[in-house]
């Protein structure tokens, strides 16, 4: 081989070499994963007609339903940043024209394109078949909620952002329910201060699995649904309340009625007083607000739902969810104590005599039986 055909096949072997190698840089490359991800055809195609603010259809029924979707809107939803395009949702049209609608209603296109949310959440649409929800769908009610209701259509945020605006979702169906609820200790705290440690409506009813709260089973369960916030000792000292309200709350009559019926009878109906009967459900107060069911100026009225003879001492003998304290009930205090010693005592010295009498029982027996 001559010395210039020896140099081309060096220049050869290193010029492959060096596009190889930089073939691998480039694939190996941390800026590689950060790519801008391809331009989404199908969006921009669609909204070639639909960023027009006058598009809309008329439906048989003579609804008129607006057809224009807002760029802005679509690409702040959690959905089209993501890569989720169109078709996604709207599996039935391919291109233009588009097929025709046979749905009569509005209600009955929304009904029907929701279902494309199993798709991607069927973990979340299985749960929402069991729930009040679709029992309701079910007896007929078409107005009950489906997904694109809670979480909208081309505008679906991160649920939770801000907290505030989940009981406000639910308001737009339970309207009085809300304003109980926005007057309420925990509402008030949460829609004037935006304070996330106080329950939102999915906290007590769930989330997509939302079940009827009228049942025995439901009643049972909310003492442990309310101590979810109020026995966890950090955010009680949080806000200078007492964490052993459940803990007091088993040991009194009501809680230990309720456990038995908890334990053998679960759905069986029962009118032991659970948190909700004497507190309210979604009209909650501080017990020093006048307006308060356990307000003391109104907690024998309270009582008196289910103890209708309580006499006026009835309240005066009841110590609530507190532990007996010197200051709050000095004479249950000092009875407390004196029992919580004497009867140990007492014990104590039945043992010391049961033992002395064994001991003397014992040598008597071993005497007599000596010559």
């Amino acid at each position: 081989m001559s010395r210039t055909h020896l140099l081309r096949a060096i220049g050869l072997i290193s010029g492959s070499l060096a596009l190889i190698a930089a073939l691998l840089i480039a694939g190996l490359s941390p800026n590689r994963a950060k790519a801008d991800k391809p331009a989404q055809q199908t969006e921009a195609y669609c909204l070639g007609c639909h960023n027009k603010p006058d598009l809309s259809l008329t439906l048989p029924n003579g609804e008129s339903i607006s057809l224009y979707i807002s760029p802005a809107m679509l690409s702040s939803s959690v959905h089209s940043p993501a890569g989720i395009e169109c078709e996604a949702c709207h599996t039935d049209i391919k291109t233009y024209p588009h097929p025709a609608i046979n749905f009569q209603t509005k209600r009955e296109l929304s009904r029907s394109y929701y279902q494309a949310c199993q798709k991607c959440h069927p973990a979340n649409y299985e749960k929402t078949l069991d729930s009040m929800h679709a029992q309701a769908a079910k007896a007929g009610n078409q107005n009950a909620p489906i997904c694109t209701d809670c979480h909208g259509a081309h505008d679906v945020k991160p649920p939770a952002q801000p907290r505030s605006q989940i009981s406000t979702t639910c308001g737009r169906c339970h309207d009085q329910i809300f304003q109980q609820y926005q007057t309420s200790i925990h509402g008030g705290a949460l829609i004037q201060e935006n304070n996330p440690d106080v329950p939102v409506c999915t906290d007590c009813h769930g989330v997509h699995n939302i079940q009827d709260a009228r049942t025995a089973l439901f009643r049972v369960k909310s003492p442990d649904l309310c101590a979810s916030c109020h026995a966890n000792k950090d955010l009680m000292a949080k806000y200078g309340l007492d964490a052993d309200v459940y803990n007091l709350y088993n040991l009194s009559w009501h809680g230990v009625d309720l456990s038995v019926y908890k334990a053998k009878w679960p759905t069986a109906w029962h009118t032991s007083a659970v948190c909700t009967d004497c507190h309210g459900v979604h009209n909650m107060l501080k017990t020093t607000d006048p307006a308060s069911s356990v307000n003391p100026t109104n907690l024998l009225s309270t009582c008196r739902k289910c103890h209708p003879t309580a006499g006026p001492n009835w309240t005066g003998a009841w110590i609530g969810h507190n532990r007996i304290d010197i200051r709050r009930t000095p004479f249950l205090f000092y009875t407390q104590a004196f029992y919580s010693s004497f009867t140990p005592f007492v014990l104590w010295l039945s043992i010391i005599y049961v033992g002395l009498q064994i001991i003397r029982a014992s040598v008597e027996r071993i005497r007599s039986s000596l010559p």
